[in-house]
C-alpha cells in the first residue's frame, strides 16, 4: 500500500502525459498534411493560417472558464471530458466535405482541448510538492514533443500513403479507447494524497481573477508566456512548409525535420530543467525562475540562427539547442505559478496564461501567412527570436509570491 501510495503520483503524470501527447499530435498533424488538404479542398496559405487561428482563439476564450470549472468541480471530470470530446471531433474531422466544415471542427477542438491543460497541471501540482514538482511537470510536458513528432512524422507518412482522412480516423479511434482507460485509472487527489494543504472552498471566477491578476509576478509571467506562445505557434504552423519550400524536402522529411530536432532538444531540456530547477529551488527561492531565464537565453539566439542559415546541418543543430532551452522554460511555468497562486485557483490562473498565449499564437499564425509574400517565413522566425531575447530579460525580474505575503 505504501509503495502504491508513493508511486501513484508518478502514474498520474504518465497517464496525463499521453493525454497531452494526443493534444499536440492533433495540433501538428493538420499542418504536416497541408499539401494534401490544399490539393483536395483548394486551401490557400492564408486559409491554413486561419485554421490555426480559429482553433487557438476558441481555445483562448474557453481556457479561463475551463480552468475555473476544474477548480470548482474537480480535475478528473474535466480531463476525461476533454479527451473523449477531442477523440470524437478528431474522428469527425476525417469526414468533412469542405473548408467551412474543417474550420468548424478546428473551432470545436479548441473547446475540448481548453478543458485539459489547466486541469491536468493542477492535478499534477496537487500530487507533487515543491521537491518534485518541476520534474513531474517537465515529464508531463514531454508529451508536447512526442505528440508533435508523431503528428509531423506519422501524419505525413499515413497521409501520403492512405490519404489525409485516414490520419484523423486512426488518431480519433485511439483517443476514444484511451479515454475509457483513463476514466478507470485516474483519481482526484484526496486530503491524504495531496502534497500540500487541501484547497479552501473555491471562489467565483471574477473574484479569483482579481486575486490572480494582483498576485506579485503573475503579470510578468503572463507576458513571457504570451511571447513563448508566439514563438511556439509560428514554428508549429509554418516550419514544415518553410522546409518544404526553402530546402525542397519531401513532405515526410519536412514534417520530421521540423519537429524531431526541436522536440529531441526539448525532451532533454525538460528532463535537465526539471532536475536543475528542483535542485536550484532548494538553494534559492528563485531557482525555478533562473532555470527559465537560462532556457530562454539559450533558445533565442538559436532561433535567430535557424531563420537565417542555409546550411541544413547548422539548421538542425540550432533547432536542437532551441528546443533544449525551450524545454527548460516550459517545464517550470506551472511550478513558478504555484509559488504565488493558492491551490484552489491554479487551474484558473493557468487558464488565463492559456488565454493570453493562444490569442497571440492565433494572431501570429494568421499574420505570418498573410506576410509570407513580403517578409518571408524566415522573417517571422527572426522576429520571434528577438522577442524571445526580450522575454529572457523579463523572466529574470520575476519574483512570484502570494498576494498576502510581504516583500522580503
Amino acid at each position: 500500500m505504501k509503495v502504491w501510495k508513493s508511486a501513484y503520483p508518478w502514474l498520474v503524470v504518465v497517464l496525463l502525459l499521453f493525454v497531452w501527447m494526443f493534444n499536440y499530435l492533433d495540433r501538428q498533424v493538420i499542418f504536416s498534411i497541408f499539401p494534401l488538404l490544399q490539393a483536395e479542398l483548394h486551401i490557400s496559405t492564408v486559409q491554413l493560417g486561419l485554421l490555426g487561428t480559429s482553433f487557438l482563439w476558441v481555445y483562448a476564450f474557453s481556457s479561463p472558464l475551463a480552468g475555473h470549472l476544474a477548480d470548482r468541480f474537480g480535475s478528473k471530470r474535466m480531463i476525461c471530458f476533454s479527451l473523449l470530446v477531442w477523440s470524437l471531433i478528431t474522428l469527425l474531422t476525417g469526414h468533412v466535405r469542405g473548408y467551412g466544415q474543417l474550420v468548424a471542427m478546428r473551432s470545436l477542438m479548441g473547446i475540448s482541448e481548453a478543458c485539459y491543460l489547466p486541469a491536468g497541471l493542477a492535478m499534477i501540482a496537487a500530487y507533487h510538492g515543491t521537491r518534485t514538482r518541476s520534474r513531474a511537470v517537465s515529464l508531463h510536458y514531454s508529451g508536447t514533443y512526442l505528440g508533435t513528432v508523431l503528428g509531423g512524422t506519422l501524419g505525413g507518412w499515413i497521409g501520403s500513403r492512405h490519404g489525409w482522412r485516414s490520419v484523423f480516423n486512426i488518431f480519433g479511434g485511439v483517443g476514444v479507447l484511451y479515454a475509457f482507460l483513463l476514466m478507470n485509472l485516474l483519481r482526484n487527489p484526496s486530503a491524504e494524497t495531496q502534497a500540500e494543504e487541501p484547497p479552501v472552498p473555491g471562489k467565483g471566477l471574477k473574484e479569483s481573477a482579481s486575486v490572480i491578476l494582483r498576485t506579485p509576478g503573475y503579470r510578468s509571467l503572463l507576458t513571457v508566456f504570451g511571447i513563448a506562445s508566439i514563438c511556439d505557434w509560428a514554428i508549429y504552423t509554418w516550419f514544415p512548409l518553410y522546409l518544404y519550400e526553402r530546402f525542397h524536402f519531401s513532405l515526410t522529411s519536412a514534417g520530421f525535420t521540423a519537429t524531431f530536432w526541436i522536440r529531441a532538444g526539448g525532451f532533454i531540456g525538460l528532463l535537465c530543467g526539471g532536475f536543475l530547477a528542483d535542485s536550484w529551488a532548494r538553494r534559492t527561492a528563485r531557482g525555478r525562475v533562473w532555470t527559465q531565464t537560462v532556457g530562454l537565453g539559450l533558445g533565442a539566439p538559436c532561433l535567430i540562427v535557424s531563420s537565417v542559415t542555409g546550411n541544413v546541418s547548422l539548421l538542425c543543430a540550432s533547432m536542437l539547442l532551441f528546443g533544449l532551452g525551450k524545454g527548460m522554460y516550459d517545464g517550470n511555468t506551472m511550478p513558478v505559478l504555484c509559488e504565488g497562486i493558492p491551490p484552489e485557483m491554479r487551474a484558473t490562473a493557468f487558464g488565463f496564461l492559456n488565454f493570453a498565449g493562444t490569442m497571440l499564437g492565433g494572431a501570429v499564425a494568421l499574420i505570418a501567412g498573410a506576410l509570407k509574400a513580403t517578409i518571408g517565413l524566415n522573417g517571422t522566425f527572426l522576429g520571434c527570436g528577438l522577442l524571445m531575447l526580450a522575454a529572457a530579460g523579463i523572466t529574470a525580474q520575476i519574483r512570484m509570491r502570494p498576494l498576502s505575503a510581504e516583500p522580503i
